[in-house]
Formats: structure tokens, sequence, C-alpha cells
């Protein structure tokens, strides 16, 4: 007859062993779950995993308890429900496994790591030059993307820069600043579509396709110049990321727009009245289509890329990263996971926008569901947030 083993009378000291052995943090937030013993061991310390981790799809807050978010893990399928009171009501962006939230009603801006509730306090967006001629009229949405130079967990030597306002310009934040400095960009050059930290730089890329350097060194400002244009080809968002030690750029097609006509789709987009005429121009969105470039800093060019190879990447209202494939189980190489980031589109339905999400696929140009639920805001849709312990 066989022995069955208790394994909640296993030695801590094996226990903390084990802990420290795995790479993954679902397979991490599962050890916790087995006994009372083993979770107490599987302390944030424990878990010492160096790997890249993968982000997690944070969803929509749901109408009977916003002080909750529900996280989906693409390895396993897995729902975290995690309390975090500090994103309740406001538009969240992200980077490095942090959160800039920015007020519904009062427009605060705070830097909020979600799952050890360390908040901090930034300057409110009018403290950034010209606000009277670049806020929002819908305040939550004046910050439309964030990128930190290093993890603030770790360092306190680190900036952050903001796409923010009507006209989506550059703003940096340092520790210790009282108001957002401007970053001066001539006019003609166009908005920012997305900003990315690399190789000691910030880079930017406008919705013109123009890939731009800015050079910040200690507390000095020095001059933003132009690195790269890629070759005008239809309306959409661009993104700019680092993967494998080079600078990626990626079009994405926003087209297949409808009609709104009735109560024809699972979740109807109710159009908010305010318009002559309600039907002239309602309609939603889709993505069709992306289009990738890897950027030569030496010779100034966009090479058009077919093949990411083992990597996957993720982009939207997160800060645009890319992951190697083969490193997770359920992440797909050479394909492109994006969530919905077409804010304008937000605004014209009560229930918001979510539902262009999906893992676009290189190779064939198909797209695939990312989510199988349903989950939609008008303030914060689904975004990517790289998880901790």
């Amino acid at each position: 007859m066989r022995t069955m083993v208790d394994w909640s009378e296993l030695q801590p000291e094996l226990l903390v062993l084990i802990a420290k052995r795995i790479n993954l943090i679902e397979d991490y937030l599962n050890f916790r779950t087995v006994c009372t013993s083993w979770y107490t061991v599987a302390t944030r310390d424990n878990f010492s995993s160096n790997l890249p981790r993968a982000p997690w799809l944070m969803l929509a807050e749901e109408e009977d308890d916003r002080t909750y978010r529900k996280f989906f893990s693409l390895y396993n399928g897995m729902i975290l429900k995690k309390r975090i009171p500090g994103a309740s009501e406001k538009r969240c962006v992200e980077s490095k496994g942090w959160l800039v939230t920015v007020g519904k009603d009062e427009g605060e801006i705070s830097l909020l790591q979600p799952f050890s509730g360390v908040r901090i306090e930034l300057p409110h967006q009018n403290t950034t030059d010209s606000y009277e001629h670049n806020y929002t009229h819908d305040l939550w949405t004046y910050i439309r993307k964030a990128v930190l130079s290093a993890n603030p967990s770790h360092t306190s030597d680190y900036a952050l820069m903001v796409i923010e306002g009507r006209f989506e310009r550059l703003s940096l934040w340092r520790p210790g600043d009282l108001l957002w400095t401007r970053i001066w960009i001539p006019t003609h050059i166009g908005h920012i579509s997305d900003v990315v930290y690399f190789s000691g730089h910030f880079y930017a890329v406008t919705f013109g396709r123009c890939v731009l350097v800015c050079d910040v060194v200690g507390t000095q400002l020095t001059k933003v110049y132009s690195v790269a244009h890629l070759a005008p080809w239809t309306d959409g968002k661009n993104y700019i990321l680092e993967s494998l030690g080079s600078l990626f750029v990626v079009a994405q097609q926003i087209v297949d727009t409808r009609y709104v006509k009735g109560d024809r789709e699972s979740i109807p987009p109710t159009h908010i009245p305010g318009g002559d005429d309600e039907e002239e121009k309602i309609c939603t969105h889709r993505t069709r289509k992306f289009l990738v470039f890897r950027i030569d800093l030496s010779s100034c060019k966009a090479i058009p890329i077919m093949d990411l190879g083992d990597q996957a990447f993720f982009l939207g209202a997160n800060a645009s990263l890319s992951i190697q494939a083969s490193q997770f189980p359920g992440i797909k190489p050479n394909c492109i996971y994006f969530t919905d980031n077409w804010i304008g589109a937000y605004l014209f339905f009560k229930k918001g926008c979510g539902l262009d999400m999906g893992v676009f696929n290189l190779a064939d140009g198909s797209i695939e569901p990312l989510y199988d639920g349903i989950s939609v805001s008008r303030v914060c849709p689904p975004i990517w947030v790289t998880p901790n312990p």
C-alpha cells in the first residue's frame, strides 16, 4: 500500500529552496495556494527569478466593485483578482510594472505600483507648459503614454517621460520636481504617437512617422533631433520599442470602421448625443494589420521587417515592449499582442472601448482573439501590465 505524502509538513528551509527555483510568476502564485505553510514562505524576497516577465492583461474595472482589478495571464488563462483602490475610476497607462494613474474628476496624477500598493504623487497636469492651450476636456485623457527610464522599485535615479495633452507633446519629470518640464519639439514635426527609453536616450515616433531622439543628461535637456523617417502609408498609430538591442517602429492600420445602426452587436456601442446629425460619422474602429520596421541608427533608415523570429511584441497603453516567446508558455512567436488604444473613440460611447484587441500573426496577417470575455471601459480599457509579486 502506497503511503500518502503530506506536503504541508515539508520543512520551511526546503520550501524556500523550491520557491527560489520557480521562474514564472504564475507558477509562484499557484505555489502559494497549496497550503498555509507554502503560502508563508512564498514571499516577495523568495521569488528570485531574474527572467523577463510576460505582461498580464489588466481588465477594465467592474461596476459592482471598482476597488478591484482582474488580471488575465496568457500562460495558463489564470484570472488574478487584486484590490487596487488607487486605480479606481482612473485612467491607467503602464511602464515597468508601474501604473501612471490620472483621476477622472480632478485630473490628479500618480505613479502606482499595483501589486505592492506603493504610490508616488506627481505634479498636477496643470503644471505642464501652456496647459491652458493643451488641456483635454476629459481630464483623465490628458496623459496618453508614460515611459520610465528605470524601475522606481530598484532605484531613485530615474526619469518619467509622458505624452500629454490634446496636442500630444512630451514632458519630463524626475523625483523631486514640482512641475513637468516640456520637451521642445518644432510644431511642424507633429503629434507624438509613442516613446521609449533605449540605450540611455528617449526615442519618440510621431503620427507622421518621424523618429526622434531626446538626449537627457543629468538635469540638462539637450537638443531633440530626427534620426529616421518612415514613408507615409495610411492613418493609424505608430509604436516604438526595443527588441534584441535594436530599435523598432510598428505602424498600426486602423480600418474597417462600421456605422452604428441599432443593437446588432453583442455590446452595442451606445452613442452619447451631442451633434446635429448623430448618425453622420458615428463608427467604431478595428485594427486591420501592422507593419514593422527596424531603425538603423547608423544609416538613419527604416528597414521593413517581415519576421520577428522568437520575439513577441506587446502594444497598447503600456510602454511598448518585446519578449522572447519561447521563455513563456502560451506566448506565440512572430506575433503582435495589442490592446484597444484608440483613445478618441472611448469618449463617444457610454460603455467606452476595449473590443479592438487581439493577436496579429506577422507571417500570414491573421488576427486571433486575445481574450474570450468582454471587458470595456470609457476611462480605462484593458491594458498590459508587467506583474511583480
